[in-house]
């Protein structure tokens, strides 16, 4: 890891009709929209969507960590994000994001440690711990049946 702080830079445009265009140096643009729950046409991201899909993302980006750190073998994980956003004292914003979380683990893996890296992982997670609002993590760890590659 590079010494902090570290700096992240997007440009975000639009013309008046037109979708917002995400750049960033090195990644592919992305547009983005109102959700249809704003009277968006719900079939681009969203800044809400961004918003929770980060938070799925640096749950799995930092499980990875822990996983290796801790020389834990896995084959496979899911996180399914929910955000709830609500007005709370006349102000719009997010008040809970939950996480159901899949770990497939092999055969006599210890479940126990899998389960705390996980949790690990959730109390790391530096986009969770930039948020206000709390985040729930509900966790399943199988044994997984066969190998599986994402």
């Amino acid at each position: 890891m590079q010494a902090l702080p570290h700096h992240y830079s997007v440009s975000a445009a639009a013309a008046a009709d037109g979708d917002v265009t995400l750049r960033s140096a090195g990644i592919p643009a992305l547009r983005s929209s109102s959700p249809v729950q704003f009277d968006g046409p719900g079939d681009r991201w969203s800044p809400e969507t961004l918003l929770v899909a980060a938070v799925g993302d640096c749950l799995i980006l930092t499980f990875k960590a822990v996983a290796r750190a801790s020389q834990l073998t896995w084959t496979d994980l899911t996180c399914e994000a929910t955000g709830t956003l609500d007005r709370v004292e006349r102000a719009t914003q997010f008040t809970a994001f939950d996480l159901a979380v899949t770990l497939q683990v092999p055969p006599g893996t210890n479940q126990e440690l899998a389960r705390r890296a996980l949790e690990k992982a959730e109390r790391a997670c530096l986009i969770a711990n930039s948020l206000k609002a709390p985040v729930h993590l509900r966790v399943t760890v199988e044994e997984a049946l066969h190998a599986t590659s994402r």
